[in-house]
């Protein structure tokens, strides 16, 4: 693929493994990667070391979650930066619907370009930070967001009674599952799990951590987020509340 000047592309080729992941997307894969090593990275949303790497490190990470989602699905993506893993999750499986809650205003203006550039009908951008989303959904995703604790009581508030936080997470994962126990025991959380996806289908599999939401919480489980300033009682009349049930 070049762009209209005839220029090589930024990104790398995409590998067997994401063709064998993405699929009939991988066209569309291939476009948003170029959007990320473009203007991602001149915007600051991705690093420029990042280029090289998009594939392995970043779409095909993020792609292959998409194996824990039911038909259909409607996910709450908090802190999505530049769209991973939300956007990802949108064109790996264009059944689903995603909402992509960013705080930065040069982060949801690039978003909303690349949706438009891609023509992705089943995304939405909401500008604010996770303990403002008035938003409810069965799933809510992050990654590279925040500790799992932290996650935890950001994503609690968006999730349906029963519905799933799945976190991707790094070597960290068992640790952080095991250090967020006596939150999680004080919440009621009965099940969470550690997978580990995409094994047999891509060189580095992915340790997802997915945590139900009980039906009834034993505790208030909102807590600011780490934009938010200490002892802070106003907004800015440029910050825009996310408002709605999906």
């Amino acid at each position: 693929m070049t762009d209209q000047a005839g220029l090589e592309p930024a990104a790398p080729p995409p590998p067997a493994e994401a063709a064998d992941v993405f699929g009939p997307q991988l066209e569309l894969a291939a476009r948003y990667a170029e959007l990320l090593a473009t203007t991602g990275i001149s915007h600051g949303l991705v690093g420029p070391r990042e280029a090289p790497r998009l594939w392995e490190r970043h779409l095909v990470n993020c792609a292959v979650m998409e194996s824990l989602l039911p038909e259909g699905e409607t996910i709450i993506d908090i802190g999505s930066g530049a769209g991973l893993p939300g956007l990802v999750l949108a064109i790996v499986r264009p059944d689903l619907t995603l909402h992509l809650v960013e705080p930065l205003l040069r982060r949801t203006t690039w978003l909303e370009n690349a949706i438009a550039t891609l023509g992705l009908p089943n995304v939405s951008v909401h500008r604010g930070r996770a303990e403002e989303t008035e938003l409810t959904a069965p799933v809510v995703t992050a990654r590279a967001v925040a500790s799992l604790d932290k996650l935890v009581r950001w994503s609690f508030p968006l999730l349906s009674p029963g519905g799933r936080l799945l976190a991707l997470k790094g070597e960290s994962a068992s640790r952080e599952l095991d250090e967020a126990a006596p939150l999680l025991d004080g919440l009621g959380v009965e099940i969470a799990h550690l997978h580990v996806v995409g094994e047999g289908r891509v060189s580095d599999p992915v340790r997802v951590v997915e945590i139900v939401r009980p039906e009834t919480l034993r505790e208030p489980a909102r807590s600011p987020s780490p934009t938010s300033r200490r002892g802070r009682k106003t907004r800015s009349k440029s910050a825009r509340r996310s408002r709605g049930s999906v």
